[in-house]
């Protein structure tokens, strides 16, 4: 061995057993309740051998223990780099993250250690207590995200960039928030008479800009009001056969038949929760057809939804 290697060698085992010495320092330091002493020690050895993950983790934990999370964070992170992490390094790792709100670091942690030891007593607990706050995080983003969408439901429709025409419009029809214009169809905008072509796809661009459509809560609304009209009727002790009945059965004529087939109207239950301003929206659609509907109706004891239901 050249003059070289040799001195290399011995210094490498010079430095392991400086780390090693300076280790059972600290350990005593630690046994007799001197903490700085103790991690000073621990810092000689780290400095020494660097690579030993059993020293890293003493001097994370010491320096955890005294409060430096950030420099422990970074010590036990070096820790378990190695293909045998110590498995305490792993969870208290896991400790700070959770801490730190990152829980999917934290999950990992727990579950390595849980792949090298499924018993560990600790890990196990703490395995739950990560998923429930993974949960809560969820929860919360959820409930952020409602508060945000109801906010921009409830905002006024003029504090958009509409026209007054189209403005006065919406507040004669009692549309004053966004979530208003959401529950109206377009058909229903086009039976109100002072609302023209030009005013309805100014409204439409404005919907568009915020991905949103004329209707797009209507389905809610209809089938909120078919389970309203459903439990009416068994209250009032009447079958629910009736709304299941094909249109055809109330005998209209060619042109009611017609803008019924438009809006894809097969049943009654399909036709109570629709409003007399969706029936006029349809082309071709008068008011004889919807007076005729409407007797119709009456004679089964049912009528049309209403704007207000």
């Amino acid at each position: 061995m050249s003059d070289q290697s040799s001195s290399a060698a011995s210094m490498d085992i010079r430095d392991i057993e400086a780390a090693a010495k300076y280790v059972a320092i600290g350990v005593k330091h630690e046994a007799d309740g001197d903490r700085e002493a103790a991690i000073e020690a621990y810092e000689a050895a780290y400095a020494a051998d660097p690579d030993d993950a059993a020293i890293c983790f003493r001097l994370a934990y010491s320096l955890d223990l005294v409060g430096e999370e950030d420099e422990a964070l970074h010590l036990y992170e070096q820790a378990i780099i190695g293909s045998t992490p110590p498995l305490n390094a792993l969870i208290n790792l896991a400790v700070i993250y959770e801490d730190r709100g990152d829980y999917s670091k934290a999950d990992r942690c727990i579950k390595q250690v849980l792949a090298t030891n499924p018993d560990h007593e600790r890990a196990r607990l703490f395995a739950k207590d990560i998923a429930a706050s993974m949960e809560m995080v969820v929860d919360d983003d959820d409930e952020r995200r409602m508060d945000k969408r109801h906010a921009l439901l409830e905002t006024p429709v003029t504090d958009f960039e509409l026209s007054v025409r189209a403005r006065n419009a919406l507040r004669k029809m009692n549309i004053r928030t966004l979530g208003d214009l959401l529950r109206v169809s377009e058909a229903e905008l086009r039976s109100f008479k002072n609302l023209g072509d030009a005013s309805i796809e100014e409204i439409k661009a404005m919907l568009a800009q915020r991905g949103l459509r004329l209707g797009q809560a209507a389905d809610q609304v209809r089938s909120a009001a078919k389970e309203a009209i459903y439990d009416q009727l068994s209250a009032d002790g009447e079958t629910n056969e009736m709304l299941q009945k094909s249109v055809n059965e109330m005998e209209l004529s060619v042109r009611a038949r017609k803008a019924l087939a438009l809006l894809n109207i097969n049943m009654l239950g399909d036709l109570v929760i629709r409003t007399e301003a969706e029936l006029m929206g349809v082309k071709n659609f008068g008011m004889t057809s919807l007076q005729e509907i409407k007797a119709k109706l009456i004679e089964m004891g049912l009528n049309l939804r209403s704007l207000d239901e």
